[in-house]
């Protein structure tokens, strides 16, 4: 009988793995490496035809890092650390994507990549302790392990316009950008949104466009990048203290070198301030955020802060009226991403450059000609869509991931994201979340947070090998008290009192809150190790279907 069941259970099935992981972005490629080093036989799945994940589809025009290059990278591959140079401080998309498959390349990773293949279940068989994903292509396959490395930003969010398919001309969204070159030279182009993504994208395309309208819902904060190309000299010095420097960030809030003080805004005097923000705007890059240590936490300081910002739009835009309208308010400055940019206040003084204000006059709808306003209807050739994502569930709610007893993500989501550590959910054994809700997500170095996550599930199914153990969730106990403990971190920020992706305010009908553990990188890196150090606190493990023990 037993013969008959495996039998059964065998038809169908393309290929049996310990691990599958889902997504070949930065996280997906480390889980990979790391799983096979450990003599894991691994697939990795992923939807787009090559690695690299919201680089591989975020083609748009001006594309680049906002955070150093020296820290947006791999720090488990010397052979990497020794053979890669990145060009400049902040990188761009094309040199990102290279860097990732140079990374690729160089640990042969595309070998153990199904691509062009997108998941769209994913079920536990408790009964044999296995995930069965089942993909649109109809291959069908089987793992002891489910890795999801699916990414907090890579399902874009549709604006819920009327009409939205009578659009004749050029539609593209900023996130699905296409391969081929987009020429907006002598047409009328609109853009949509004016988060970090717009900012990027409207300096680039007015340097082309015979005119060009910004549809600007909330303005973003936005500091100038002031980019530099790295000398010879700069490279090998960072070279020489890159083991350093990686130790100082792996033990930083942020998971990165970032400017960071302690001293608060008030402990100075205020013309001191002033030249510290002074110094700050001309050094351009994240210099603000580790300026004064109490930013997220006093609102006065923060208003302050906001208003020398303020100020300087008005110093760059020439027109009254629309440096006003460019002014962010009814939010604290750094509660919504921390945007860098390139001459983007500078392109509001071109004559061809015009910005609608949709709080004023709210985008309706759009028409075969272009998009209809509350007054008025706008003629365009080309329509950019910079609307964002559904970020930190989007991804892992847009399939079906079914758990014990039939329970699905989207089930137990539907009022908000919980989750233990960030890592793994009570009911979905052996799942296992990689830059999810729950943990530092966009608060923190992706890069950074990817690797911590992997090692630690990478830990975690070492320990369930070496023991004979063959699943592992978390306790209701141990998940309520980490929610607790991200929802108490919640309350000593500024970062919940702006509607963001990060709260959930960007997609109507999300469940809100702030899902992102905001007690720093550092915190929660140790948080997690203490409880592996600890047994695995928090976990319940089986052997063979049977319940062994609760750490």
């Amino acid at each position: 009988m037993m013969g008959e069941m495996v039998e059964a259970a065998n038809k169908g099935i393309d290929g049996k793995y310990d691990a599958v992981v889902v997504g070949a972005g930065i996280g997906g490629l480390y889980a990979v490496y790391k799983l096979r080093e450990m003599g894991l036989s691994v697939l990795g799945i992923e939807a787009g035809d090559n690695v690299g994940g919201v680089w591989y589809w975020n083609r748009y025009p001006g594309a680049r890092c906002d955070l150093l290059t020296i820290d947006y990278c791999y720090t488990f591959s010397p052979e990497v650390d020794a053979e890669w140079s990145w060009s400049e401080q902040f990188a761009a998309q094309p040199e990102i994507l290279e860097y990732i498959n140079f990374v690729a390349d160089r640990h042969e990773l595309r070998k153990d990549y199904l691509f062009d293949t997108r998941v769209n279940r994913a079920e536990y068989d408790e009964a044999r302790q296995v995930w069965t994903f089942r993909t649109e292509t109809g291959k069908t396959f089987e793992a002891t392990y489910a890795v999801m490395a699916t990414g907090p930003l890579s399902v874009p969010k549709r604006p819920d316009f009327e009409d939205f398919d009578s659009f004749k001309g050029e539609l593209y969204y900023s996130g699905r950008w296409p391969k081929e070159p987009v020429s907006y030279e002598g047409k009328r182009v609109g853009v949509v949104g004016v988060g970090s993504t717009g900012i990027q994208i409207i300096p680039v395309v007015a340097q082309e466009a015979k005119e060009l309208v910004v549809f600007q819902r909330t303005p973003s904060f936005t500091m100038p990048m002031r980019n530099h190309k790295h000398s010879a000299e700069y490279t090998a010095e960072i070279k020489r203290n890159l083991s350093a420097m990686r130790a100082q960030a792996r033990n930083s809030p942020l998971g990165g070198v970032r400017p960071a003080t302690t001293r608060p805004y008030f402990s100075l005097p205020p013309e001191h301030r002033v030249k510290i923000m002074e110094s700050a705007w001309q050094n351009g890059g994240h210099t603000f955020l580790g300026s004064f240590s109490d930013l997220m936490q006093n609102e006065e300081a923060n208003e302050q802060v906001a208003e020398f910002v303020r100020g300087k739009i008005s110093q760059v835009v020439s027109d009254p009226a629309t440096a006003e309208a460019l002014k962010p308010r009814g939010y604290p400055i750094f509660a919504r991403r921390a945007c860098l940019d390139t001459n983007y206040y500078e392109t509001y003084n071109e004559e061809h450059v015009s910005l609608v204000d949709c709080f004023k006059e709210p985008i309706v709808g759009l028409t075969e000609k272009g998009v209809r306003t509350a007054e008025r209807e706008i003629e365009l050739d080309m329509l950019i869509l910079a609307t964002g994502y559904d970020g930190l569930t989007g991804a892992l709610m847009a399939f079906d991931v079914v758990g014990r007893g039939g329970k699905t993500i989207n089930q137990e989501w539907k009022d908000g994201a919980h989750s233990y550590l960030g890592l793994m959910m009570k009911d979905f054994p052996n799942l296992f979340m990689i830059c999810g809700p729950n943990g530092p997500s966009a608060l923190a170095n992706i890069f950074t947070i990817n690797e911590q996550n992997v090692n630690w599930l990478a830990g975690a199914i070492d320990h369930m090998r070496r023991s004979g153990l063959t699943a592992m969730e978390p306790t209701v106990e141990a998940e309520h008290e980490w929610m607790d403990h991200v929802h108490d971190l919640s309350l000593n920020t500024l970062v919940r009192k702006a509607n963001t992706w990060y709260t959930g305010a960007n997609v109507a009908g999300k469940a809100r809150g702030l899902t992102m553990y905001t007690g720093g990188f550092k915190a929660y890196r140790e948080a997690c190790q203490d409880a592996a150090d600890d047994n695995w606190r928090g976990m319940v493990f089986e052997k063979t279907g049977v319940p062994e023990t609760v750490a």
